[in-house]
């Protein structure tokens, strides 16, 4: 996806600092104090525009969430769909995935959310994709023992290679659905792509797994 830039976006995100946190590395260990108790964080890795994360935040005031989307100019329009939701429990962040050890403490983060992520079909840009054993041994450590990850696309290819991606690093797969919206699965909550998408008839995958400590 092409993504237009928008110069001005890193300062329309710096007029709202109770919303987007500019330095995360200096909560690492931290992150409870900004939102002010001690409910659980649930991240979501790639935020887009910011609806799934924005709407998680507004069904769930018991978690706190924080949105990671690496390009400013996308990100600031998840910070306007924030704005118009209003929710106390509910941070911005721009950081690449790769950094994310530089931001949370081993154990900090309950849960995390992977939406439509970029697929990286080419067979040379494996090591991008989000479900990858590099960024999976980043989110083992950033996850405590029972916490989890959330995985949603319309991409087939990708969710057959994150299964085994997943299954080879011994994980446990405690959810899977080859098409989400024809299933049982209560509380979804719908992202831009998966609107789009759906809409035009493709099937969304969907898989709930955690990491097998035991």
């Amino acid at each position: 996806m092409r993504v237009k830039h928008k110069p001005w976006a890193k300062d329309r995100l710096e007029e709202f600092p109770a919303i987007y946190i500019k330095n995360p590395e200096d909560f690492k260990g931290r992150w409870q104090e900004v939102f002010g108790n001690n409910n659980p964080i649930h991240i979501e890795i790639g935020s887009g525009k910011g609806q799934f994360i924005s709407g998680m935040a507004k069904a769930n005031p018991e978690v706190n969430y924080i949105g990671i989307e690496m390009i400013e100019s996308v990100l600031v329009s998840a910070l306007d769909k924030a704005i118009e939701v209003d929710v106390p429990n509910l941070r911005l962040v721009a950081r690449d995935a790769k950094l994310l050890e530089e931001c949370f403490e081993k154990g900090e983060i309950a849960q995390i959310y992977l939406n439509f992520s970029d697929p990286w079909p080419k067979k040379r840009h494996t090591k991008r994709r989000l479900t990858n054993p590099t960024f999976l041994t980043i989110y083992e450590r950033l996850l405590p023992t029972a916490g989890e990850i959330h995985f949603k696309t319309d991409n087939r290819s990708l969710f057959e290679y994150s299964l085994v991606a997943f299954s080879e690093y011994n994980m446990l797969l405690t959810f899977v659905s080859l098409d989400l919206h024809n299933s049982d699965y209560e509380g979804n909550i719908k992202t831009e792509y998966e609107e789009k998408f759906s809409a035009k008839g493709f099937p969304i995958y969907r898989l709930e797994a955690k990491f097998d400590r035991n």
